[in-house]
């Protein structure tokens, strides 16, 4: 049996764990970096620490195997980063400038990240001010807990007084966007693009919006 709940702080551990194992476009990143925490400093830690209200894990009898984090306001968690999270990580992890931007490995990539967080434009911010991110282990995929995480975090999100999240995902990761889909979710951005970027997502959560996971598909 598959319990979804509201994080708990004793989850955090194996948030960074989950993190890592589908670090690499839902694969298994863990050979691909060298500090095992450093993807989980930027992508599922800072929900954690500050928005535990909106991070939902899914939990059987082997422990905690997937999760949903994300935050009602995306430029004032941007904000918050900037003044609270990203100093310390700054000091621990130095900004790559040896070498050419080409020889860098993945812990070095994911550094300059640190040093130069990515921030989401207005066009798409405006109108979907929240945003998430889930991953689930393989060995909970496939069961409609995907769906579960969603439903949940939506309502959560809806009743914090969002009006409308957004999310990114690779082009080729094409059982994630059937899944968004599924979900209520729809492209910001037209279809054609090269697979190496992202592709956006957005869903209304205004009043008679809608916003089910719906379907077959995901997680």
């Amino acid at each position: 049996m598959v319990e979804i709940r509201a994080f708990r702080p004793a989850d955090l551990d194996a948030l960074y764990r989950i993190c890592l194992a589908t670090g690499a476009g839902g694969d298994d990143a863990s050979r691909l970096y060298r500090d095992p925490k450093l993807v989980g400093h930027v992508y599922v830690a800072p929900y954690a620490v500050f928005s535990p209200e909106s991070v939902f894990v899914a939990e059987d009898s082997d422990g905690v195997g997937g999760y949903i984090v994300g935050v009602p306001d995306t430029r004032a968690f941007e904000a918050r980063l900037e003044a609270e999270w990203w100093p310390e990580l700054r000091k621990l992890y130095p900004e790559p400038t040896e070498e050419p931007r080409a020889s860098w490995s993945r812990d070095k990539l994911m550094s300059h990240r640190i040093h130069h967080p990515g921030r989401t434009t207005s066009e798409i911010v405006e109108p979907y001010p929240s945003h998430l991110h889930i991953n689930l282990l393989p060995r909970l995929r496939g069961r409609g807990l995907g769906r579960q995480l969603m439903e949940r975090w939506l309502g959560s999100i809806r009743d914090l007084g969002s009006r409308g999240a957004h999310l990114a995902v690779g082009a080729a990761n094409s059982r994630a966007i059937r899944f968004y889909r599924a979900c209520g979710f729809h492209e910001l951005e037209p279809p054609s693009r090269p697979a190496s970027t992202p592709v956006w997502f957005g869903i209304d959560l205004t009043p008679g919006a809608g916003g089910s996971c719906m379907g077959p598909t995901g997680g």
